[in-house]
């Protein structure tokens, strides 16, 4: 599990992921110096760190190296989530308050990513989607704390994270 960049390592990955290209240190320095007074060591100190961390690989380029992101922003974000929700002792819980904490348009791209996950999932098993694949209100959970809410079960059966998202809706 990657733990999470410090301010100046997320600031360089940054501009690595955003260029999605080989760069230089003196190409990120430039950028950087756009921003702040930073010096050409610090910032070859950092992506050598982030190459030691595994976050870039590099090749050299004469006596300077090239860089590039070993994986995308968004594997990065993820990763960040899983672990945070993995250490939970109440995983349910802690997607139903993490849901209750996003937009609309937040709420909309995870349904998209469920459809997304759903599909590859009906896809890689061979089945077919049914009206078994959206869940009915009576299957939607109640919010932690509610009167008269079950406990959350310790994980989410398919589709629960659809159904809490939608939950906070207006008009649902």
């Amino acid at each position: 599990m990657p733990r999470p960049l410090g301010e100046l390592e997320d600031a360089v990955m940054t501009r690595v992921w955003q260029w999605n290209r080989p760069v230089t240190v003196r190409e990120v320095l430039e950028d950087l110096q756009q921003e702040r007074s930073i010096a050409y060591t610090t910032v070859m100190t950092v992506m050598d760190n982030l190459h030691q961390k595994g976050w870039v690989r590099r090749e050299a380029e004469g006596r300077a190296y090239r860089y590039t992101a070993v994986s995308t922003r968004a594997a990065y974000s993820a990763a960040l989530m899983n672990e945070a929700w993995s250490t939970s002792d109440n995983p349910a819980a802690a997607l139903v308050a993490f849901f209750g904490m996003m937009s609309a348009e937040q709420r909309e791209a995870l349904r998209d990513a469920v459809r997304i996950v759903q599909h590859d999932d009906e896809s890689a098993s061979g089945t077919a989607p049914g009206p078994a694949s959206e869940p009915e209100p009576a299957d939607r959970a109640a919010a932690p704390g509610s009167a008269g809410a079950p406990a959350p079960a310790p994980a989410p059966p398919a589709g629960d994270e659809d159904s809490a998202a939608r939950r906070d809706e207006p008009g649902r």
